[in-house]
């Protein structure tokens, strides 16, 4: 018998995806709209040291469960807890603080971070819960899209300022640059 559609089943589902997508997108998104707040500089924390925090958090969390080191409070206490690793690990690529990272230390920052994330889903699917999984690694597809846009933008940046800083506009393809 086919169990997909079990009431049970959807909520894990739903509860995983809405997990992955708060942590990729909703979280980035609210400190973006606050990132002047100076809020942001008294909890700022290394890169070195968030990135490892939110990767263990996140392990701690989808893990916890199968392998019996979730809380008897379950979700009430571990969710409130990844949240805070979030927060913890975005402030560095948003917030202006004083561990701000550079445009190539975001970009690497979160390249690192994306596959790291998605090992702990990759488990979950290892224990037979793959729909639970996919949805926790389709909902934190943010993550990588933010990485994307980022180094996009970076590399535009450094293109501009290389043509500025010679003279010359940017060439046309096909076109004689000297003409």
């Amino acid at each position: 018998m086919d169990h997909s559609t079990h009431p049970t089943h959807l909520s894990s589902v739903a509860a995983m995806a809405w997990s992955g997508f708060a942590l990729a997108a909703v979280v980035p998104g609210v400190i973006w709209c606050a990132r002047r707040s100076p809020l942001w500089e008294r909890v700022s924390l290394p890169p070195g040291v968030a990135m490892p925090l939110l990767v263990l958090l996140h392990a701690w969390v989808v893990l916890g469960g199968p392998v019996g080191l979730e809380p008897a409070a379950g979700p009430f206490v571990t969710e409130p807890v990844l949240l805070v690793g979030a927060v913890l690990f975005w402030v560095p690529v948003v917030a202006r603080t004083r561990h701000r990272l550079s445009d190539a230390g975001r970009c690497l920052y979160l390249f690192l971070a994306a596959p790291l994330l998605d090992l702990p889903a990759v488990g979950v699917i290892a224990t037979g819960h793959s729909a639970e999984g996919i949805a926790m690694i389709v909902a934190m597809l943010p993550l990588s899209i933010a990485a994307a846009v980022l180094t996009w933008s970076w590399v535009n940046q450094e293109e501009r300022l290389a043509t500025a800083a010679d003279g010359w506009p940017l060439p046309v393809p096909g076109g004689d640059p000297h003409a």
